[in-house]
């Protein structure tokens, strides 16, 4: 249980962050939003990504896993559909935003040594 709260804090920090940084990307209102858009993100990837993922396989070794971040950009304008709280200005915007959220997770796993 610990594990999957700091992974969500994380992915709050993260999408925060991504949110400041691009003009691209923006989560409207106040903490309580960051965290609806990271637990939102979350079940999008865990059970419709996984899916993609899969699906999308053969694609991603001829890629040599670039298309993994086009899948990640899928699932964020997902999210984005699903909320009202977070809006991403084209697919562009999405594909610079998941790019940006998977570097700055990445980062902020390995400073606060996330692990299962």
């Amino acid at each position: 249980m610990r594990y999957l709260l700091l992974k969500w804090l994380v992915l709050s920090v993260a999408m925060a962050v991504t949110a400041q940084l691009l003009d691209s990307v923006d989560i409207i209102g106040g903490p309580l939003s960051y965290l609806i858009v990271a637990a939102v993100f979350g079940l999008v990837n865990a059970v419709l990504g996984t899916l993609v993922r899969l699906l999308s396989l053969p694609l991603t070794i001829l890629t040599l896993g670039l298309f993994s971040l086009i899948i990640n950009a899928v699932m964020l304008t997902i999210t984005a559909q699903l909320t009202d709280a977070l809006v991403i200005d084209g697919f562009g915007g999405a594909v610079l935003a998941a790019l940006f959220l998977s570097v700055l997770g990445g980062i902020l796993n390995r400073v606060f040594r996330v692990k299962r």
